[in-house]
């Protein structure tokens, strides 16, 4: 199986006390492994935190990593948000397309990418990626936000403060209206740093459950593979866009 490299915010801490500083990584990588990306602005359309119901930019210096690193001046649950610019890739193998299409549930676009003749050699994939993770502030009162990202996941639940013994529920949306039986791939890290991975389904509401244990960290993972939306002005055009949600949390021990 080709393993697929995502996205993530990942604080240093999911839970802070106000007035102390909100530190959190941009990574990509895998399994909760993953190189650490510095504050860049041309490698994002937006960089946002959303508290307690106001949206305010992050803010950062080119080239500052980790690129999170701001004071927590007020209490309450803080949302972290950051969609990339889009990005282009070849894939020189069609069998790890293949793969990372199974992997990422998309079977139909392989069975239509081989109905319509679509060439097996360097297939060329454009992507973007749609990152949140969720900070405690204090005692973290508060709920996660509908951001309004073109794919998303949504805590419908807070794992700071709400009971979620029998699993955490989370929305996915496309373009704002629940994903329904949609994979939803879950890397579950617990505090000896060990990572566990399974997946879970959106129901025909868009919402999956996930189940969860007291200490651990999650990261969440949905990945919309559509045809692309719009083709490079030089260069060889995509057959294939992904747009990628992400969702990071802890659960208090």
């Amino acid at each position: 199986m080709a393993k697929a490299h995502e996205f993530w915010i990942e604080p240093k801490a999911h839970q802070i006390a106000p007035g102390s500083d909100v530190v959190a990584s941009l990574r990509v990588g895998t399994e909760f492994e993953g190189s650490d990306q510095p504050y860049i602005p041309g490698n994002f359309v937006r960089f946002q935190f959303a508290q307690n119901g106001k949206a305010f930019k992050v803010p950062g210096v080119v080239g500052d990593r980790p690129a999170v690193n701001f004071e927590a001046e007020t209490e309450g649950l803080m949302v972290l948000i950051h969609q990339t610019s889009n990005l282009g890739l070849t894939w020189d193998d069609w069998e790890k397309f293949e793969n990372f299409l199974r992997h990422k549930d998309a079977e139909w676009a392989l069975e239509e990418h081989l109905a319509k003749g679509l060439s097996q050699e360097k297939v060329r994939e454009v992507y973007s990626r749609y990152a949140k993770s969720l900070v405690a502030v204090g005692a973290g009162a508060g709920k996660d936000v509908v951001a309004g990202l073109a794919t998303e996941l949504v805590a419908l639940e807070n794992p700071y403060t709400d009971q979620i013994s029998d699993g955490l529920q989370v929305g996915l949306l496309y373009k704002g209206k629940p994903r329904r039986g949609a994979q939803v791939e879950v890397f579950e890290r617990a505090p000896g740093g060990e990572v566990r991975i399974f997946t879970a389904r959106t129901n025909a509401k868009g919402v999956a459950n996930v189940p969860v244990r007291p200490g651990h960290s999650y990261m969440l993972d949905a990945v919309v593979l559509r045809r692309p939306q719009g083709q490079p002005a030089d260069g060889p055009p995509f057959q294939w866009e992904s747009l990628w949600a992400n969702l990071t949390f802890t659960v208090p021990g």
